[in-house]
């Protein structure tokens, strides 16, 4: 009976379009109420939520996000891939995915990587030709990788669930990362065979000079936090810290873009965003702590089990749950209500954490372009000005190649795990 009262009263906010973190967080009273805790529950396990070291990542991560878009770096980032392969057959589409694979490893975030990208990206290929409802989605595709590619906010909430290791789970996500960024070059490369595309100018060595110097400091973001990390230099909470120093260096020392009179709306605009998610993790700990201690997510952990006893059917069921879910809800409530459901399961299946996470997340980013709550679209549409229901047709292919990355993540554990395997 709680179960129903929980996912019933959940699902039916949801649907009437009310926030998810107010229907996590009233669905958690009523289950609270109903298996009689005492309320002072609720606070209780939302501060110790939220009060872990491991979490600090994330407000870190979107802060250094917004310094970075502030900062003009994202601008100088695709200067420098429009110069170098740019002027190839589909070398915008190129460009897109490059760029938000370097964002992503800034910011952490899809829908960031799709509001700080798409207004340069969209009308530019818009300008060459391309169909601006497939622009708009190659962006939105695009800009979902930011959860996949490290450091990622999504490892950061699942490794604080799983007890995994973040610096493991970033490196796991980085051969899959790429290959979902192939996937989607050849599905806009299919999709646009018939466009008329006017091709960009071949830039010159002294112009592709000029931008790699311009953009140097971008392009070294990544490699000072994820070398930081892999090195052993710093955890990947100080790596975020470090950022956030580095980030603002360049922006007010060597790009000169942010002013004194800048921080506060820069911080308030980091601060909104961290709140917001931060708020989601706090209210769906409760939900999680109640599903754990009413020994929901057990029963519901061997029913699956009971299902089969094949490995594979089991894994496709579990990401076919996800991909459910990730229609409905971000990787966050996500995480807190269906890990400690399906992580029992995989490690029955004898099942690493870490491919685990990896084939989730990979899941979720799927999540962030499919409908009704595809956030990365509704970026994407507020930017392009186009309707929703435009590039829900156009957003079909993307959906598709991500469908297709995630099968291969699934069934050849080496993508996801070599790189971790190689770190220990």
């Amino acid at each position: 009976m709680m179960a129903v009262v929980l996912f019933g009263l959940f699902f039916v906010m949801v649907f009437l379009n009310i926030p998810v973190a107010v229907a996590l967080g009233v669905s958690s009273l009523a289950g609270l109420t109903m298996g009689g805790f005492p309320l002072t529950t609720l606070t209780d396990t939302m501060y110790s939520a939220i009060g872990k070291f491991t979490l600090l990542a994330i407000p870190f991560f979107i802060l250094a996000g917004v310094i970075m878009e502030y900062a003009g770096i994202s601008r100088r980032l695709v200067q420098f891939a429009k110069v170098c392969v740019g002027h190839r057959k589909g070398g915008l589409i190129s460009v897109v995915v490059i760029v938000s694979c370097f964002f992503a490893a800034i910011s952490g975030s899809g829908p960031a990587t799709v509001a700080a990208l798409g207004s340069i990206l969209i009308p530019a290929m818009v300008e060459s030709g391309y169909d601006v409802g497939m622009s708009t989605a190659l962006m939105s595709a695009s800009g979902a990788i930011g959860i996949v590619i490290p450091p990622s906010i999504a490892f950061v909430i699942y490794a604080s669930i799983s007890g995994s290791s973040v610096g493991k789970l970033f490196a796991g996500g980085i051969i899959p990362g790429i290959l979902m960024g192939v996937s989607y070059v050849v599905a806009a490369m299919i999709c646009s065979r018939k466009s008329n595309i006017k091709p960009q100018p071949k830039a010159s060595k002294a112009e592709i000079w000029a931008a790699f110097k311009d953009a140097i400091w971008g392009l070294l973001t990544p490699v000072i936090i994820l070398g930081g990390i892999y090195g052993g230099i710093f955890t990947a909470t100080e790596s975020a810290g470090v950022a956030i120093v580095y980030g603002l260096f360049v922006g007010i020392v060597v790009y000169r873009e942010i002013k004194i009179r800048d921080l506060w709306r820069l911080f308030v605009d980091a601060a909104v965003s961290s709140g917001t998610v931060l708020y989601i993790v706090a209210c769906a700990s409760v939900f999680a702590w109640i599903l754990t201690t009413s020994h929901i997510a057990t029963d519901m952990s061997s029913a699956l089990m009971a299902l089969s006893s094949n490995k594979y059917v089991l894994l496709l069921l579990i990401n076919l749950i996800f991909l459910i879910a990730g229609c409905f809800l971000d990787a966050s409530s996500a995480f807190y209500i269906l890990v400690p459901i399906v992580l029992p399961i995989a490690n029955a299946l004898n099942v690493d954490p870490i491919h685990l996470g990896v084939m989730l997340t990979t899941n979720m980013a799927i999540g962030l372009i499919t409908p009704p709550v595809g956030i990365n679209l509704y970026v994407g549409c507020s930017i392009s000005k186009i309707p929703v229901a435009e590039i829900c047709k156009k957003i079909v292919p993307f959906v598709a190649a991500g469908i297709i990355t995630l099968l291969l993540i699934v069934f050849f554990e080496p993508l996801s795990m070599f790189l971790p395997n190689l770190m220990h």
